[in-house]
């Protein structure tokens, strides 16, 4: 059990210091969601499992608050919170377009949609860039592996350099919470 515990914070390591190769895309995501947010749009956010909990979680922070509790709240909006949309459009139109038809309702030029995929690959990820693109909204993959086919549609796509889930998920939100960080301080003046 203690190998098991060891090489998990070893990977996660080792992750970590390849992750910090990317720090000049990070630093453009960030530029990127400043101006958005500055020309007062919004951001919205999907994923699938873990990363959908990955997507409300940074909606939250950028809606409250991440750390300087004196900075006004932020437009975010997780497109995986409505569970009423989520299992009608799901029905209605297929799984594949659950949050291509809420970026279609809800987005407007100008915004930002942030999609999170492990594989690059999610077929209602894939489709719901499609559909910001279509609208005049900005687009940012948060992705693994080889970034997919997510990676030639979005206009920033930040690939974490592995091929374990668990893995990317965990790099996910240590990049979200810097970027959170970063506008925090943008948005309070320090």
């Amino acid at each position: 059990m203690k190998e098991r515990i060891e090489a998990a914070f070893e990977s996660h390591r080792l992750l970590t210091d390849e992750t910090r190769g990317l720090s000049e895309t990070i630093a453009a995501i960030a530029t990127r969601l400043i101006g958005v947010l500055e020309h007062g749009h919004k951001i919205l956010l999907c994923g699938n499992g873990g990363s959908a909990a990955d997507a409300q979680h940074i909606a939250a922070e950028l809606t409250g608050r991440f750390i300087e509790k004196n900075r006004r709240p932020l437009p975010a909006i997780a497109l995986t919170t409505d569970t009423s949309a989520l299992t009608a459009l799901g029905n209605d139109f297929g799984f594949e377009q659950i949050f291509s038809r809420q970026v279609e309702a809800l987005a407007s030029p100008g915004d930002l949609l942030i999609g999170l995929t492990t594989s690059g690959n999610s077929p209602n990820i894939v489709r719901a860039m499609e559909a910001a693109k279509r609208l005049g909204c900005e687009t940012v993959a948060l992705a693994g592996r080889d970034g997919g086919r997510v990676r030639s549609l979005v206009d920033i796509c930040l690939t974490i350099p592995s091929d374990e889930t668990p893995r990317i998920q965990e790099m996910h939100i240590t990049v979200a919470h810097i970027l959170c960080d970063l506008i925090d301080r943008h948005c309070s003046g320090k």
